[in-house]
């Protein structure tokens, strides 16, 4: 007996695809990670267009190619359609992980307030949280250090309605920062400030090392500057501070949702959005 790879009739339809795989369609929904076959270029979902997909790698360099075939999904194949709308099972969610809110109309910012250490901390805030913040009408701002709590605490005057969340940097027992929040805890203002940490160096830490190809963020001398010491350990230049702000965005682009961050900052900052938009604080 012969084995006969054409079958009965040489001229039969579908012979060249006998015996392939089918390639299963896949919704282009945001933050699902493709690769393109053809460029190897592999990114989030940022964006969907009726005939295009545009996705950012994790250095934050964005590329727009035509929907349909030529992904890969974890080494396989797939085919990328249009997202179902109003058929779909699945609600589309913000990057924090909450259900995106549909036509909600512009809120008008609260009085409370939430404060970050630095313009770092106030991106990834925004890059995370930015939709529900939105939503919720919260205004983020910056302190430029917490050595300057306590005389924004004052300048602001909270009260009934008007409070304030502070996100503090290296939050631990026994540092500056802890002292400086006691003081302000113990303050006129305590009861409508809610002042809560993380217990990192500097909020670069609170990215999970993964996200860069790290195991763990290298460990720097206290006799070195955090961030220079960060960038060198790993190789990139850090002569200025132009080079630490490219070493901040080449971080930033690599954080595509909350679960590229660390508990110990997750937690931290929904706190602080439930402290300012409690009942009552409009």
């Amino acid at each position: 007996m012969t084995y006969d790879r054409y079958g009965s009739d040489v001229l039969a339809s579908g012979w060249k695809t006998a015996g392939q795989k089918p390639v299963p369609e896949t919704e282009a929904v945001r933050d699902l990670v493709v690769e393109d076959a053809a460029s190897g270029f592999c990114g989030a979902v940022t964006r969907i267009e009726r005939s295009t997909v545009e996705l950012e790698d994790r250095f934050g360099k964005k590329r727009v190619f035509p929907l349909g075939g030529g992904f890969l999904i974890d080494g396989e194949a797939v085919t990328l359609i249009v997202p179902r709308s109003a058929g779909s099972a699945t609600r589309a969610r913000t990057a924090s992980g909450s259900f995106t809110v549909a036509d909600s109309p512009a809120r008008v910012a609260r009085a409370s307030r939430i404060f970050v250490e630095g313009r770092h901390d106030a991106e990834l805030v925004e890059k995370v949280w930015g939709d529900d913040l939105r939503v919720e009408g919260v205004v983020v701002e910056y302190l430029e250090g917490v050595d300057h709590l306590a005389d924004i605490v004052k300048d602001f005057a909270p009260g009934s309605g008007r409070r304030i969340g502070v996100l503090v940097d290296h939050l631990v027992p026994g540092s500056k920062e802890s002292r400086i929040v006691e003081q302000v805890a113990r303050g006129p203002y305590g009861t409508s400030v809610l002042v809560v940490g993380h217990p990192y160096v500097d909020v670069w830490q609170s990215v999970k090392p993964a996200r860069l190809g790290l195991e763990v963020w290298p460990v720097i001398p206290r006799s070195v500057e955090w961030k220079h010491g960060i960038c060198d350990a790993l190789g990139w230049p850090h002569a200025d501070q132009a080079d630490i702000s490219r070493a901040w965005k080449r971080i930033l682009g690599s954080v595509r949702s909350f679960a590229d961050l660390e508990p110990e900052l997750l937690g931290r900052v929904e706190q602080l959005i439930d402290f300012v938009t409690a009942n009552g604080q409009d």
